[in-house]
């Protein structure tokens, strides 16, 4: 099994879900792709749940009430930058709104959070002794992330100044425009169009042996299901839907 050392800047590093009900996230995550987790204090009241798959940290949990304003729960996209302080400081001037400034997470590594020029809300990481996401390439981790907008023309330059990320229509020339992005040679997540009753985020997909039977096991644990499984031509099924709780995410089962 893969064990990532160190990832890419400009790749996707770690998630972290914030929850309007911990334990039970823990329970729904665990039955649905046999994560264990360890709890670690963070204040008055409060644990920070540590996911994990096969031993290896996979991601974060916290609770969503610990966030300023009436925030939803949610599943937050982390990506791994050389300099946090330098990288928020660019975004700024690409348009983009620093709502978090950097800031050390203990001896782990440097953080910020962001909002693109769209609305979308993404973090970036600087690693000290957390890389973060341990395993990729398996069932249960992340393995794609789509960016939701309705307005790709500001969002595009945006993120190809900011990471250096190159935006395509990939082979299948979608009719829909749906662009793929290009980290260096890796493919790492595509932009589409929002749907219109959704705030504009980035979508993150966790690789399944089978996107219809890990949907409906996840619709039995209590799911809400907005895309049922469906084909990507080439490519594989995908499903999307929000957890219990209300935080949305994608299953993705790639083609063999």
């Amino acid at each position: 099994m893969p064990h990532i050392e160190k990832h890419k800047p400009g790749s996707f590093a770690w998630m972290e879900l914030a929850t309007a009900d911990q334990n039970g996230a823990k329970q729904f995550y665990k039955s649905l792709f046999g994560w264990d987790f360890e709890d670690h204090p963070m204040g008055p009241g409060a644990v920070y749940t540590m996911f994990k798959l096969a031993g290896k940290d996979i991601a974060g949990c916290y609770p969503v009430s610990m966030m300023p304003g009436h925030v939803p729960p949610h599943w937050g996209a982390f990506i791994a930058v050389e300099d946090a302080d330098r990288t928020a400081a660019r975004a700024t001037e690409l348009g983009g709104k620093v709502l978090r400034a950097p800031g050390d997470v203990a001896e782990y590594g440097r953080m910020a959070v962001i909002q693109d020029p769209a609305g979308a809300v993404f973090s970036i990481w600087k690693p000290k002794s957390h890389a973060g996401t341990g395993i990729t390439g398996e069932n249960g981790a992340l393995c794609w992330a789509d960016l939701l907008t309705e307005d790709r023309e500001r969002a595009k330059p945006f993120y190809e100044g900011l990471f250096g990320w190159r935006f395509d229509l990939g082979q299948g020339k979608d009719p829909s425009g749906y662009l793929h992005i290009k980290n260096g040679e890796d493919f790492i997540g595509g932009m589409q169009v929002k749907p219109p009753q959704a705030p504009p985020h980035w979508l993150l997909y966790f690789q399944t042996a089978d996107c219809a039977a890990s949907t409906a096991k996840a619709k039995q644990l209590g799911a809400k299901i907005f895309v049922e499984p469906m084909d990507i031509e080439g490519a594989g099924r995908f499903s999307v839907l929000d957890d219990p709780q209300g935080a949305g995410f994608a299953l993705f089962q790639p083609k063999h």
